[in-house]
């Protein structure tokens, strides 16, 4: 901390206060600090040099410029009554507050202008820090406790992401050597709330009533018989549970077969729908939530059911 000589000799100074009372409510930049007090750019870079070395006040790198503020360091209780008597004292405190909310309105019409610019695009262009993964991991925080079903699991990445809301994730898949690498790739990050089953979507081995919701991802279009594996799903649910589908929009590119090993080339809506409430989910919907821009341009469906909330007579779980 800087000596109080040194502190009160920084305060003294009429302009200095003024820039202190400005600090005190915004964080500014020199060019800032100009437009409020209508002083040249080298009369405030001197008065904020010799508040920093007195320590009252400190800077943060912003882009190109610095933004300024009162330092923590010396943010007592002295500066605070010394601030609320200049407040009273210097008769240019109120024209400097109503000046330095314009400037402050400025800066928001500035990232406002920014963002009227680019509405319409934002789903298109890049932005820092937006992605599907951000926004899929912040609602997975939302989701209670549950026993999730991931039918199809493949590699297990998915799994893995289930499993941090979860408190327990059953992951089903037809090949070994997919649950190997879903396996190794659950150990190497540290989680233990995920079992590995090997079974077929159309003869799935949990049992009846064993988990919160069944979650097919990018898995259904490669079932032999896509209603049995939807109606395998009503049976592992307990009552209330849902159903969620992930999977392709109907489409026509039929080197889906062999490159993907696709069994089906999508489905439409109304199938999807079709095939939930013939199994006996309740309030089934399906639409379409995304479409690739690159060629074969596949579209994206959702679809979400509900089983009947009644509670059977035997309602075991695994």
């Amino acid at each position: 901390m800087a000596s109080i000589v040194k502190i009160l000799r920084a305060a003294a100074d009429p302009s200095r206060l003024r820039i202190l009372l400005l600090l005190k409510d915004e964080e500014l930049s020199v060019a800032e600090l100009q437009e409020i007090l209508v002083m040249g750019q080298s009369t405030i870079s001197t008065h904020l040099s010799q508040l920093k070395q007195a320590g009252l006040v400190e800077d943060r790198r912003t882009g190109k410029s610095s933004l300024y503020r009162p330092s923590a360091e010396n943010a007592g209780s002295m500066m605070v009554d010394l601030l609320a008597q200049a407040q009273r004292e210097i008769a240019e405190a109120a024209t400097d507050q109503a000046a330095m909310r314009r400037v402050v309105k400025k800066r928001q019409d500035k990232m406002r202008a920014f963002f009227d610019s680019v509405a319409g695009r934002l789903g298109r262009d890049y932005v820092p820090g937006k992605s599907w993964k951000s926004l899929a991991e912040a609602f997975l925080r939302l989701l209670p406790p549950m026993v999730i079903a991931d039918l199809g699991a493949g590699d297990g990445s998915f799994a893995l992401l289930l499993a941090q809301a979860a408190t327990r994730v059953i992951a089903v898949d037809s090949s070994q050597k997919m649950l190997d690498v879903a396996s190794e790739q659950a150990l190497r990050h540290g989680v233990s709330n995920v079992e590995f089953r090997l079974g077929d979507m159309e003869e799935l081995p949990i049992d009846d009533g064993a988990v919160d919701l069944a979650f097919f991802s990018q898995s259904l279009h490669h079932a032999g018989h896509p209603e049995r594996a939807v109606r395998e799903a009503l049976r592992i649910l307990r009552p209330g549970g849902r159903i969620v589908v992930l999977d392709l929009a109907k489409h026509r590119f039929e080197e889906a077969r062999e490159l993907y090993a696709d069994e089906w080339l999508g489905f439409c809506e109304v199938e999807i729908e079709s095939m939930l409430s013939n199994a006996g989910f309740l309030d089934a919907q399906a639409s379409v939530v995304d479409r690739d821009s690159e060629a074969p341009q596949f579209q994206t469906l959702l679809a979400v059911g509900e089983k009947n909330a009644v509670v059977p007579a035997d309602s075991s779980r695994v």
